[in-house]
């Protein structure tokens, strides 16, 4: 579901952001993005750390974030709010971040972009940035938001929703087992279900489990279905899958678009890692962010599931889950989880060429094509 507001003025605009952005900024620079008097899009970017010596200049920040705000297609507004309870460390000003905001207005208005708003949204209080003798507004006098059929409601701060859940010591223990199993049967590469030597027993349910990744695009559709009940050997074949990056790819390119993706997917990977042929463009440019707008509502389901999928798996096996998680965050536009996603999964394994690679794109502000085409729900 695409969200649009039209905002009477700066208490309208003000009430309405933590509906387009999902949360209540912190510490944030938003930028609204207007095609004529309809919101277009949000972008939302860290407060430049004032104590950080590497932070970028005024000039910088602008110019980087302008960059990204031209690529939503038909914008010709721009508003701005900062985020800030404290007072500019620096300066003393009540409305911190005056110099960024100046940079901002002024990329804007060459851009041929119409300025509506530059707003400072304080802990109590809120004040226009272009209208420095005006008092400050208290916030309870804000409008309330719009309502949003569907949506319970923003979140705390740009954070919220990335807290795992608590499935239990059993839960987990019971994963890892079924982990172990499955992977007596399928090896370190791939389906190897010849009899075991030794004496060792094989839990049945390892078999019936590799038998339905013979079919992983059928695997990974079924597992969306039902992401909070997944069986221990479904949620271990999933670790399974998501730490070996042929089937993670497939896996994820799968879930932005369909089953059949999914097929056309696999057979590309295999097919490279056979003959080294290319994996064609509409299907591996998905992973970096090239093609038609995902689901977003399936790409929750699958974060979703992710998000249990870790918090049951052994710490030693969580990177590619992880990474994965970070890959949907970002896919989602929440560059903020993305990043910490990957702090954990670098963590569990600083070999996980993926995560760096995501990294690159997170740290350089790039976001997906279909995150500017459409307005940010």
């Amino acid at each position: 579901m695409t969200t649009i507001v039209h905002a009477a003025g700066a208490p309208e605009l003000l009430a309405a952001i933590p509906v387009l952005t999902g949360f209540t900024p912190r510490d944030s620079v938003v930028l609204l993005l207007f095609r004529r008097s309809r919101t277009a899009g949000a972008l939302r970017f860290d407060l430049p750390d004032a104590a950080d010596p590497t932070r970028p200049s005024p000039e910088e920040f602008a110019s980087a974030a302008m960059r990204l705000v031209l690529r939503v297609a038909g914008a010709d507004g721009l508003a701005v709010a900062v985020y800030a309870d404290a007072e500019d460390a620096a300066t003393g000003d009540a409305r911190p971040a005056s110099a960024l905001v100046e940079a901002l207005l002024r990329h804007g208005e060459a851009a041929g972009l119409h300025i509506i708003e530059a707003l400072h949204v304080g802990a109590e209080s809120w004040s226009d940035y272009r209208d420095r003798e005006a008092p400050p507004h208290p916030l309870s006098d804000l409008p309330a938001p719009p309502l949003v059929p569907g949506f319970a409601g923003p979140a705390p701060d740009q954070f919220s929703g990335m807290e795992l859940p608590r499935p239990g010591l059993f839960a987990a223990e019971y994963v890892g087992r079924a982990l172990l199993a499955l992977e007596r049967v399928l090896g370190p590469a791939g389906p190897n279900r010849s009899a075991p030597t030794g004496a060792v027993r094989i839990d049945p349910r390892a078999h019936e489990t590799a038998l339905l990744l013979d079919d992983l695009p059928s695997f990974l559709d079924e597992v969306l279905d039902a992401p909070e009940t997944a069986s221990p050997f479904a949620t271990a074949a999933l670790v399974w899958v998501l730490n070996r990056p042929i089937l993670r790819d497939v896996a994820l390119v799968q879930w932005a678009s369909s089953i059949d993706q999914g097929d056309r997917a696999l057979a590309a990977q295999l097919d490279h890692s056979a003959t080294g042929k290319e994996v064609p463009a509409d299907v591996g440019g998905i992973l970096i962010g090239l093609g038609p707008r995902p689901d977003p509502d399936r790409l929750g389901v699958a974060l979703a599931l992710l998000r249990r999928t870790i918090a049951l798996a052994p710490r030693q096996a969580r990177g590619g889950p992880l990474a994965a998680a970070a890959w949907l965050s970002w896919a989602l536009g929440r560059s903020t989880h993305a990043a910490r996603y990957l702090d954990q999964a670098q963590e569990a394994d600083p070999d996980l060429s993926f995560a760096r690679l995501l990294r690159t794109l997170v740290e350089s502000g790039m976001l997906p094509d279909w995150a500017f085409g459409v307005a940010v729900p």
